[in-house]
């Protein structure tokens, strides 16, 4: 395994705890800022929206840049972001944390994904971006349960101080382990890069991107109060709860990198079609302790086990243009999780009750699973819309 992907997945993993670790502390940031779970919920989407923007802009704006000083400046944004969460005396600032730190998240991702399928051969790609996304997984393993119980002991704004002082060792950790790898010479075109977007397949997997995480976190937003108002766990049970979640995630990424480098499709449509299953039945038996349990990791594997796939399948699309294509991506992975949190909230502030994310994400990802059938039916009958045979550059 090249050096450098270890590298990779730690800056992920800091990354992954700044989006993931709020969901289980929004009860107590919502309780110290005074506001209701809605607003609170908008800690979530404001940095989904934000990432978006970073994915889009940020991305576009270095493609011409080398890439390692590039993902390094965006881990310094990272650390500003969450230390001024950190001491964030009100919800306005707190926002503006979150934003600034979310403007790094999808340029990050974005590179770093084309970083590290340029670091092992062709037929090894979806399993190198599944390697870098082990440290968004191990974030949720152990970084959002660590974070979250951190946070209930010793308020959430350790939890954050906590975060800052990882994205000092993602850092040095990029700086020592990640080689260059953009010569002068190789200059990326932006012009060729905005080209991808010329492929109805590069929309179409957007699509299900946003789809598809956006129905995972419609439930998985409110999933403390979910835990607590519904199921009937302890508070002080949900870290615990959150590590099952997260275990879920790192063999859901491990099982969908592998499949997606047989068969991308076929790994997604299996997929997105068990997480609507499970959403499903997770929102009947909701009321149950066990099946609760069950249904979070089940959620957590299939839901995770999609991203190498719309990741590799969204490079691959755009051919030898993949950089503004993956960032974009990852700007689609947080639309869906600003969507999702956006419409559970809604669920809850109309009186739905706590189990109505889970409902609304269940609706949302079988949007994505019939637009993922749509996509793969085109891809089939046209052969001018398979993926372009690429051999991406070290740069």
């Amino acid at each position: 395994m090249p050096p450098g992907l270890i590298a990779l997945a730690l800056g992920a993993f800091g990354i992954g705890l700044t989006e993931f670790v709020i969901m289980g502390l929004l009860p107590e940031v919502a309780a110290d800022f005074a506001v209701s779970e809605a607003t609170a919920g908008w800690l979530i989407s404001g940095y989904a929206l934000a990432v978006v923007l970073g994915a889009l802009v940020l991305t576009a704006a270095t493609t011409q840049l080398p890439r390692k000083p590039v993902l390094l400046s965006l881990i310094v944004l990272f650390i500003i972001g969450n230390v001024l969460t950190a001491i964030a005396e009100d919800y306005g600032v707190a926002m503006i944390g979150r934003i600034v730190a979310a403007l790094c998240h999808g340029a990050f991702f974005g590179i770093g994904s084309v970083v590290a399928a340029s670091l092992v051969a062709p037929e090894k790609k979806a399993g190198a971006i599944a390697i870098m996304f082990t440290g968004l997984t191990a974030a949720n393993v152990f970084g959002v349960p660590f974070g979250t119980f951190l946070g209930q002991q010793l308020g959430w704004r350790s939890t954050f101080w906590a975060i800052s002082a990882i994205g000092v060792l993602a850092f040095i950790g990029i700086a020592a382990l990640v080689p260059k790898l953009h010569s002068p010479e190789e200059k990326v075109s932006v012009r060729r890069e905005l080209a991808a977007f010329r492929s109805g397949q590069v929309w179409l997997s957007l699509t299900v991107t946003i789809l598809a995480y956006g129905g995972m976190f419609g439930a998985f937003t409110y999933i403390a109060y979910t835990l607590t108002e519904v199921s009937g766990f302890d508070t002080s049970a949900v870290p615990w709860l959150l590590v099952l979640f997260g275990v879920g995630l790192v063999i859901g990424n491990w099982l969908g990198g592998r499949l997606a480098d047989r068969s991308i499709d076929g790994t997604l449509l299996l997929f997105i079609t068990a997480l609507v299953v499970i959403l499903a039945l997770f929102g009947v038996f909701a009321g149950s302790g066990i099946a609760t349990i069950i249904a979070l990791f089940l959620m957590g594997g299939f839901g995770f086990g999609t991203v190498p796939g719309l990741q590799s399948r969204v490079m691959n699309y755009a051919g030898n243009a993949p950089t503004l294509a993956s960032g974009a991506n990852i700007g689609a992975f947080n639309v869906g999780n600003a969507l999702g949190a956006w419409a559970g909230g809604v669920g809850i502030t109309a009186g739905l009750g706590y189990t109505s994310p889970i409902w609304i994400g269940a609706l949302i990802t079988t949007a994505a699973l019939f637009v993922m059938a749509i996509a793969a039916a085109s891809a089939r009958r046209d052969t001018t819309t398979r993926p372009i045979p690429d051999t991406l550059a070290a740069n």
